[in-house]
């Protein structure tokens, strides 16, 4: 089925929840309301015809720098694809300005919990419902998100743990750890002694 044919489709079972739907470069986006985004995910997933049953991928997009006004700050992006009928499709769910806040979609596919882990991460978006919502890239004590478009390129100061990482680099030196694999002290073999 070709993609604007699924999104007339959802457009027809979920008429107060599709804002806009567009087709560029060949793939086709349904910018969708998150109030409802599990149980419009779980009919492209469930129905026969449409059988949306792979979630290749999902992640956040800050949208503050866009010049577009109608667009949120935030949104959650699926990209679905059908096993059985190869064709796909992309779910832009708007999310608003503050708080960003949407409904996980674990219990749809299990595969979710590590990408909406990362966008909350990265993002701050929060799941909804997540089993195990924590960071998953940075460490547990680091303040803000990287991928917000307003995360300052250089902090105020160096992260807390940092002191810490490097009196631990310091201690490991004295076993002549060498990313390039050679032990301190160690003679690099030459050409005569090779057999």
């Amino acid at each position: 089925m070709e993609s604007m044919a699924i999104a007339d489709r959802l457009r027809a079972e979920f008429p107060g929840e599709i804002l806009h739907s567009y087709s560029n470069q060949g793939q086709t986006a349904v910018v969708i309301r998150s109030s409802r985004i599990v149980d419009i995910l779980r009919w492209l997933r469930d129905t026969d015809d449409l059988r949306m049953n792979h979630l290749r991928s999902l992640c956040g997009v800050d949208n503050v720098r866009r010049k577009d006004p109608g667009l949120s700050r935030f949104e959650v992006v699926y990209n679905l694809y059908s096993i059985s009928h190869r064709h796909e499709i992309r779910l832009r769910a708007e999310i608003g300005d503050k708080d960003p806040a949407i409904d996980s979609v674990v219990g749809l596919w299990v595969g979710a919990d590590w990408l909406e882990r990362e966008t909350f991460d990265l993002m701050g978006i929060r799941f909804n419902g997540h089993p195990n919502l924590q960071r998953v890239l940075l460490p547990e004590d680091w303040v803000g998100h990287p991928l917000r478009k307003d995360y300052p390129l250089k902090g105020k100061e160096e992260w807390a743990g940092m002191t810490e990482l490097l009196e631990k680099v310091k201690e490991l030196d004295q076993f002549g750890f060498d990313p390039a694999g050679h032990a301190h002290g160690q003679i690099e073999p030459n050409e005569e002694d090779e057999p």
